[in-house]
């Protein structure tokens, strides 16, 4: 059985653009967190549901959105770590 996730249209075409290049334009770990934390913010949805509907629509790179995704989630799993060594 095969399980589909239909976001829908996110973005208009412009903002799915501006996005895109907000995406090319930080090329730090630290610039890609900040990004990341903003947008969260401001969004219903987290900025990782959108990097993998551009790359299912193929609106990005692989590599781009690989670099994204893996930023993501180590930082995620770093600050899990860091939850568990305090108890």
């Amino acid at each position: 059985m095969t399980l589909s996730l239909n976001i829908g249209n996110l973005f208009n075409d412009s903002s799915s653009h501006a996005l895109v290049d907000e995406l090319r334009k930080r090329t730090s770990e630290e610039d890609i967190l900040n990004f990341e934390e903003k947008f969260n913010s401001k969004n219903d949805k987290n900025l990782h549901i959108y990097i993998c509907r551009f790359l299912k629509n193929r609106s990005i790179s692989r590599g781009l959105a690989s670099k994204w995704l893996i930023t993501i989630i180590n930082s995620k799993e770093s600050k899990i770590d860091a939850l568990q060594k305090i108890k």
